[in-house]
């Protein structure tokens, strides 16, 4: 029998692309929708729908990601509340049910960018219990290098808030789950129209109709391609990796300005960019100085740099 696998958030960046890696193998059926298929805001058209179609898995791929807007907007936080944490809490209620997996994806902005304490004193690999920040991560300069999936969030913004809220309803409410965490999601334009453009696609344009550029040097973290995530997810499933927290990101922690240079470069982009720190743009919500996501459990995604020509070459040709 197929295994029967329902994708919500089917036309974003990385829906699209899990669709396809699951449609081409014939080992699935795989159910896509998106907005119009299911508005899951509705939450008795969310169980009813979702319990006739009684999926194995439950791919989650519907996100807020309106970092700012839901940081200075009452109405957009509230979107963002319902997005980010009730919808998750739901559908780990209805998976319980249906004996699903639930498979949710979550932010690196769930960190705050400083030295990391583990999630539950004494818990961690190696951790004596003493609650002190963890003599793997303490180094005398005060840098550390990078999160483990056990570390504990501590989100600066209402954005990462509500990321961090839908992990711990998820944890709470089914014991069946993956929670993925990713980083700087790039990847070919979404069909929705609600979806954010890729970080590369919007400056490539900058790129080409301006002399210089502005780039933040002071925010370093990773880059997730959504093909390769979507093909990390398959791999979580068809390996049966024990269920919990994961961090799949490509290799490679860079700034902004450093991924920047390297795009211009492989484009011949002559545009002079300039290094700022992120307190030269004005935004509403605060992010981490440091987020990088380290992958201490599964195989390591490759370099992003090897991602973002496929990228290039493939998703924007």
């Amino acid at each position: 029998m197929k295994t029967t696998i329902l994708i919500l958030g089917a036309k974003g960046m990385l829906g699209q692309a899990l669709v396809k890696v699951f449609s081409e193998d014939t080992l699935y059926t795989v159910l896509a929708w998106d907005r119009e298929d299911l508005d899951l805001t509705y939450e008795e058209e969310v169980w009813k729908k979702i319990t006739q179609a009684w999926p194995d898995i439950i791919i989650n791929a519907s996100a807020y990601n309106f970092v700012d807007l839901c940081q200075k907007d009452e109405e957009e936080y509230r979107k963002a509340v319902v997005i980010n944490t009730r919808i998750p809490s739901l559908l780990a209620e209805i998976s319980q049910e249906l004996r699903a997996i639930l498979i949710h994806y979550s932010t690196d902005y769930v960190f705050d960018g400083k030295v990391p304490r583990y999630k539950g004193e004494g818990r961690a690999p190696g951790c004596c219990g003493s609650g002190c920040m963890g003599c793997s991560y303490f180094r005398k300069d005060g840098i550390f290098d990078g999160y483990r999936e056990h570390d504990r969030p501590q989100p600066l913004s209402r954005y990462g808030k509500t990321k961090y809220d839908g992990e711990m309803e998820i944890e709470k409410k089914t014991d069946q789950y993956y929670i993925i965490r990713l980083s700087k999601l790039f990847g070919k334009p979404a069909q929705s129209e609600y979806a954010k453009k890729s970080f590369f696609g919007i400056i490539l344009e900058k790129g080409r109709k301006q002399d210089s550029i502005e780039v933040i040097d002071d925010e370093k973290s990773c880059f997730t391609y959504a093909p390769d995530l979507a093909l990390a997810t398959k791999n979580l499933l068809e390996e049966e990796t024990a269920f919990g927290m994961y961090h799949l990101v490509n290799e490679g922690a860079v700034t902004w300005f450093e991924a920047v240079q390297y795009l211009f470069e492989y484009t011949g982009l002559s545009t002079k960019i300039l290094p700022v720190k992120a307190s030269f743009f004005t935004r509403d919500a605060q992010r981490p100085s440091q987020s990088i996501l380290l992958n201490t459990k599964v195989k390591l995604l490759r370099s992003w740099k090897d991602a973002l020509k496929e990228y290039l070459e493939k998703d924007l040709s």
